[in-house]
Formats: C-alpha cells, structure tokens, sequence
C-alpha cells in the first residue's frame, strides 16, 4: 500500500487521520504517525498558544512527520497561520473556507498543504493556487459536511486535477480503502475509525455511543443554517431537528450548538453533545491502538483485491 502520497509527505502508509475539532490532540496525531500514517493536531477554533503546545507534546511523543488542521472559520485562524510559518509543521490540512491567502507563507517554510474541498471546483481553485493535494471529503463524513457522496466526488476530482487526492468520508476498513483507491485517489482521511482508538483522549461516552450506533444513526442537522453537522443521533440533534422544523432564527439554533462539541469530547456528555461522526459509526465496534487500526486497515486489502481479482477475473 504505496502511492505518491507517500513519497510527498513521507509516511509509510496513505492514510491521514482526520483533524477532529477537540478529538485530534497531539497524543492521537503521535500514534498515528508512528503507526505509520499522518497524524493530525485540530486546531479547531483554538488560540495559536494552544497549537504551540500541542505541536511541541506531538514533537516529544514522535519524530515522523504530523500535521496541523485549521479550520478557516476560527477567530484564530491568521495567529495560528503565522505560528505554523514559523513552526515549519510537515504539513497544513484546512477546512471552512479558502486557505488560498495562506499558502503561500506556507509553502515557504516548507509546508505541504492539502485543502479539504467538497467540489470540483474548489479542487481546481486550489491546484491553481499551489496545493500539493486536495481532500475530497463526501457527504459521509461526520462533522460539518459537503453534499456530494464520496463515490460521486472523488473520481470527478481525480479527473478535474493533476494533485494527489485524497478520498474522505465514510471509511473505516479495508474495502472502504480498496473502493477509495478504485476510484483514483492517492490515499486515505479516516477520522470516526480513529476516534475509537486507544490514543484518543475523548471521552469514553463518546467513544461507547459510537460503538453503539447503528447504520442509520449518524445523523445531519442544521441544514436550515447552510452549516449542515453529521453526528450521532441524540436528544441534542432531536431538539435541533425541532428547533428546525419550527423555524427557528439562526441566532437560536447556534446558541443551542454552543460549546456542546467541548461537552461531549471532555465531559463526556452524550445526551446534549456534539456527538460528530460519519456514517461509518456503524462499522466501528471496538477500541484498538492506532498502530493496529492501521496494521488491520493494511493487511486487508489483500483479502479485498483477491476477491476482486477472482469477481473481475
């Protein structure tokens, strides 16, 4: 399992941990490095002096390459830019937004930098302006979401670019790599399947609720506010559904959403929390290390191409 992915970021295995707001601290980004993937800080809607820390736990716990996450929409975003042109991080995966002001900057301290996009269009964009790839993230996707599913998306993307891409949303085992890489991309973003890893610091009644979920249980609210989330269903996503359905203001239903991503990664509260995951919680049953999520994630994708050798043969 090698692609050019591999020789641009220099990690062993094409696969990248997604960067969770609040879940992807530098314990997990480590693990996953050392794992052999590319591990990623969040820096969610933090200050830089939080990114500065974590950056230097994740330095002391690993020496392969990990990368920070920035969510464009944060208040923060242009003093966690500066700090991550100073800082030198392997690499910058963004979201929420258009990162093309920054990449530049970045691109001179020696960064690669991998845009999430939801579209053809926006790959395009961000080829143009020097990506070194893109992150084409379908609908499965837990968190703040696209429209397009991710059989749809990737190989318009792949045929839209000359970048590597790198399929998003929904996978969690080795066919969902297998059917990623079949459809053109480079390699992998996982992000449920890691959250129910050893290395997680989340709260464990969020990982147990994921655990729990079945195949119809992550569910998308806030549709109504064009910021559309997929998390699992609880009394949280019930009371946005009716807020909704009411027609509530803006103002209302981001009032209810305040701070409920803290309250179920930290405080481990999985009736009023943000309870983010993709559409795969319903594949995830247990709690293993990284390194053996990824060595499973490997070692099966001999199973799945001989299948597909004998179906195709």
């Amino acid at each position: 399992m090698y692609s050019e992915l591999c020789e641009l970021l220099g990690i062993r295995y094409p696969i990248i941990q997604g960067g969770m707001a609040w879940v992807a601290t530098a314990e997990l980004a480590a693990a996953v490095s050392e794992a052999g993937g590319l591990g990623l800080i969040a820096a969610g809607n933090a200050p830089a002096s939080y990114v500065a820390e974590q950056i230097a736990k994740a330095r002391a716990l690993t020496d392969k390459p990990f990368g920070v996450n920035v969510m464009l929409l944060s208040p923060f975003a242009d003093e966690v830019m500066a700090l991550l042109y100073r800082e030198k991080v392997a690499v910058v995966t963004t979201g929420a937004g258009n990162p093309g002001k920054y990449i530049a900057g970045l691109k001179a301290a020696g960064t690669k930098v991998i845009p999430v996009i939801p579209s053809v269009a926006l790959a395009k964009k961000m080829e143009r302006d020097g990506a070194d790839a893109v992150v084409a993230e379908g609908t499965e996707a837990g968190g703040h979401i696209g429209e397009l599913t991710v059989m749809a998306l990737v190989p318009q993307v792949v045929d839209a670019v000359s970048i590597p891409v790198i399929a998003a949303g929904g996978i969690a085992d080795s066919r969902g790599v297998c059917a990623a890489l079949a459809l053109g991309a480079a390699g992998v973003q996982i992000g449920t399947r890691f959250l129910c890893s050893a290395e997680c610091t989340a709260h464990d009644n969020y990982k147990q609720a994921i655990i729990a979920a079945k195949d119809r249980d992550a569910v998308v609210t806030g549709r109504s506010t064009g910021h559309p989330v997929r998390g699992v269903k609880n009394k949280l996503t019930r009371e946005f559904e009716r807020l909704e359905a009411a027609g509530a203001s803006l103002e209302e239903i981001e009032a209810l959403g305040s701070g409920a991503l803290r309250a179920a990664v930290v405080d481990g509260d999985s009736e009023m929390g943000a309870l983010m995951a993709g559409q795969s919680a319903g594949m995830i049953n247990d709690i293993k290390p990284c390194s053996q999520i990824i060595e499973e994630l490997v070692a099966g994708l001999g199973d799945v191409t001989s299948r597909v050798g004998k179906l195709c043969g």
